[in-house]
């Protein structure tokens, strides 16, 4: 085996590795988006959920948010936004600490360094969710 078709093959086993994680992350993304995000923000993200009319900033629309970056997903941004422990409150305080209301959640159940883990995963779960419905 030539170094070209080694590379090859490890190359194409490492995007067979990744590629089933990240449909995952979607997954479990537009999950936690349903459960924790679509009443204030809308099923499709559009900032039309039920709960929109209730609170007193709108609701962004949550599709356009690459668009009115000139096109880049704002990734960071989004995180410390659904965090909300980074001191980042876009929301002006109305959106609750998701990743306050994640750590409690999953508390010491797997270990003090599992837990940030899985909390972190939520949170990029979501994020990645968000970032794949820009318009």
């Amino acid at each position: 085996m030539n170094l070209n078709t080694g590379l090859a093959s490890a190359l194409v086993a490492s995007a067979m590795t990744i590629l089933p994680a990240f449909g995952q992350e979607i997954d479990i993304g537009a999950q936690l988006y349903g459960d924790y995000c679509s009443a204030c923000h809308g099923a499709t993200g559009l900032g039309d959920g039920d709960m929109a009319n209730v609170v007193s900033i709108q609701s962004p629309n949550l599709t356009l948010l690459a668009k009115n970056n000139d096109g880049v997903f704002p990734m960071l941004k989004v995180l410390h936004t659904i965090d909300g422990r980074t001191g980042v409150r876009a929301h002006g305080g109305v959106m609750p600490l998701w990743g306050r209301v994640f750590s409690d959640e999953v508390g010491d159940s797997a270990g003090p360094y599992g837990s940030v883990l899985e909390v972190r995963g939520r949170l990029l779960s979501l994020a990645t969710y968000i970032e794949s419905i820009q318009q």
